[in-house]
């Protein structure tokens, strides 16, 4: 389908102040990386969602659909096709009694105040985690021994057909940064979290424990898109980048942090073939000196094309 006629049809089914084109994906990640979309839309519920993705696979349009960018390296190319952008909307959410229904778009930072609110206990460890409730479902985000395999209870998505799915409990097959729904390529439409009752004033102290962790840990104050690399069995991702020597190394504007190895940050004129760069020869470093492979926890997206 032709730009001009997607843009059109795109435009019909969510009106004119939700199509972008050609727009810098570096204005909507963290890193401050990214060339422009052909096309980026924000649709304002699941409805509009479903709409655009069927379209786009009716027409065999490429699509892609993000959060808040917190864990994309986007090409300096930018990305063919159509983006889907729902953080700033499906950010919708209702309570009952333990369990707690977010729609995909609320940042999980915010679903873990909300648990806060209501005194239940069990998304604490969600306290300053970046990203979309969504994309944590999706790739079964986690910290300080928390996860959210441990608090999901039902998933309602939507899979690379266009069809929508729910799964409950063991359904999800989670696993280490991962479940049924990145595997099968669905989208997160809305997850119900089953949480328990707790005291408020605990619940706080412990959110507020870790949130302080993060910040004396990671470099918060440079652009990154977090953890770097998947952790491997029996290793520590930051350990292994400083005994081989590389704690500071950069590439262009691509830098490994100073303050935590598991993260590169853009010292402010990065593009992403520096971090691509650096991020190989990290792999490279790490096989050769102790024959660990490291794989890449963030989502390299774009127009690769020479």
């Amino acid at each position: 389908m032709e730009k001009q006629e997607l843009v059109k049809k795109l435009t019909s089914l969510l009106g004119e102040e939700r199509v972008l084109i050609d727009e810098p994906m570096k204005n909507h990640t963290s890193y401050k990386i990214g060339g422009p979309a052909d096309i980026m839309v924000s649709p304002a519920n699941s409805t509009q969602l479903g709409e655009v993705i069927r379209h786009c696979i009716s027409t065999g349009t490429p699509y892609m659909v993000m959060g808040n960018g917190t864990n994309l390296l986007v090409s300096d190319k930018g990305i063919r096709g159509v983006v889907i952008k729902i953080f700033e909307n499906m950010g919708n959410y209702s309570v009952n009694g333990e369990f707690i229904e977010f729609e995909a778009g609320m940042l999980i930072s915010k679903a873990s105040k909300i648990a806060l609110q209501n005194s239940l206990s069990g998304l604490e460890f969600a306290e300053g985690i970046p990203g979309t409730i969504g994309g944590a479902v999706a790739i079964n985000a986690g910290a300080y021994n928390g996860e959210m395999a441990m608090v999901v209870y039902q998933t309602e998505y939507m899979d690379d057909s266009g069809r929508i799915i729910t799964v409950t409990g063991e359904e999800h097959c989670f696993a280490y940064r991962t479940s049924i729904i990145q595997k099968t390529k669905g989208i997160v439409l809305k997850t119900r979290l089953k949480l328990k009752p707790g005291d408020s004033k605990t619940i706080k102290e412990a959110m507020d424990d870790f949130n302080f962790k993060r910040r004396d840990k990671q470099p918060l104050e440079w652009p990154s898109a977090g953890s770097v690399f998947k952790r491997p069995k029996g290793y520590f991702v930051g350990k292994l980048i400083d005994d081989c020597g590389l704690r500071g190394y950069s590439i262009g504007g691509a830098k490994i942090s100073d303050k935590h190895s598991g993260f590169i940050i853009n010292t402010g004129n990065a593009e992403c073939k520096d971090v691509l760069e650096l991020i190989k020869f990290i792999q490279s470093t790490v096989r050769e000196r102790f024959n660990v492979e490291l794989e890449p926890e963030q989502r390299i997206v774009g127009d690769f094309s020479i």
